[in-house]
């Protein structure tokens, strides 16, 4: 890796203690980073933004991704950076840099059907102050809502890697939440 985690103790630190937004949901991001096939100084843009991108994570927040941009403006990164972290709003398409930033970002959703499991219980944690039936309906809109993108994944890389377990996993999500209990806490 061209970027070092030990050269950001305080953003990695701001990482501990949470369900999902946590130390291995950034080392998995670096790790895909790894393999994207892009030139090394895209890459370490790409780095940089995955640092921060959840440096700030409070599930009561709507602004973290701002919050966490914000972080990496005032510890001298520019706006490359800051418009890459904010395409994790996954509030509109993204396109070049910012797709494959997208995408490593929802790469979880094209993990194995274990690992997406344990992820789908981690984000219910992270919300346990959601009462279980809002929770249902909420969930349902925003995994429907990828379900519903022509495609999941915005690059062709990706796309060939991951999208059709992602589809998969996104669907059996939608039936258990249809189907099964929803805990009111981790």
């Amino acid at each position: 890796m061209s970027v070092s985690l030990s050269d950001f103790p305080e953003v990695v630190a701001a990482y501990e203690g949470r369900a999902y937004h946590n130390r291995e949901h950034l080392n998995e991001c670096l790790a895909w980073c790894e393999l994207v096939p892009l030139p090394p100084d895209q890459v370490t843009l790409l780095q940089l933004a995955l640092i921060y991108h959840d440096a700030i994570y409070d599930p009561q927040r709507s602004d973290n991704e701002r919050a966490s941009a914000d972080w990496a403006l005032r510890d001298g990164h520019g706006q490359q950076v800051e418009r890459l972290i904010l395409a994790t709003c996954h509030d509109h398409s993204a396109d070049g840099l910012a797709a494959w930033m997208v995408d490593i970002d929802l790469s979880i959703l094209g993990s194995s059907p274990e690992r997406f499991a344990r992820y789908d219980l981690d984000i219910r944690r992270e919300y346990a102050w959601v009462p279980a039936e809002v929770y249902r309906l909420r969930r349902a809109e925003v995994l429907r809502g990828f379900l519903e993108r022509p495609a999941v994944y915005a690059t062709e890389w990706f796309r060939e890697r991951l999208e059709a377990t992602a589809r998969a996993n996104l669907q059996g999500a939608l039936e258990r939440l249809a189907d099964g209990p929803i805990p009111d806490s981790g």
